[in-house]
């Protein structure tokens, strides 16, 4: 399984979650099988608000979990429908995210704890 995290930087299982999806520079995307991490640039990452799409490239990057810090509503909805779960996260690394995930700790995203502002968290 292939779990995606927005970061501002490429450190390994050490960067950074970024706070809110969208507009991270990159996505880690930790292959669950294989225990490592790899990194896809975020093309939409300049953006309006609720304007970015990366459904499309996650999914070709074979994503099936993101973990996220913040996440709007729309983008959760998209991602749900193309079949990638998202999931609320309150820790600072990927190294973190992904043992809140594999102990259960993460939360599932749904459109009552999504952001509805931009600086929801």
């Amino acid at each position: 399984m292939k779990i995606c995290m927005p970061v501002p930087e490429q450190n390994g299982m050490n960067s950074v979650i970024f706070g809110h999806f969208g507009s991270a520079p990159y996505f880690a995307m930790y292959d669950t099988e294989k225990k490592d991490v790899s990194f896809v640039t975020n093309n939409e990452s300049e953006h309006e608000h609720g304007q970015c799409m990366p459904v499309g490239y996650l999914q070709k990057n074979g994503a099936e979990i993101v973990l996220c810090k913040g996440m709007g509503a729309r983008a959760a909805i998209f991602l749900i429908s193309a079949g990638i779960k998202p999931y609320m996260i309150d820790v600072d690394t990927v190294a973190d995210a992904i043992k809140d995930f594999t102990s259960g700790k993460a939360v599932l995203m749904n459109e009552s704890i999504a952001c509805h502002e931009h600086d929801c968290h």
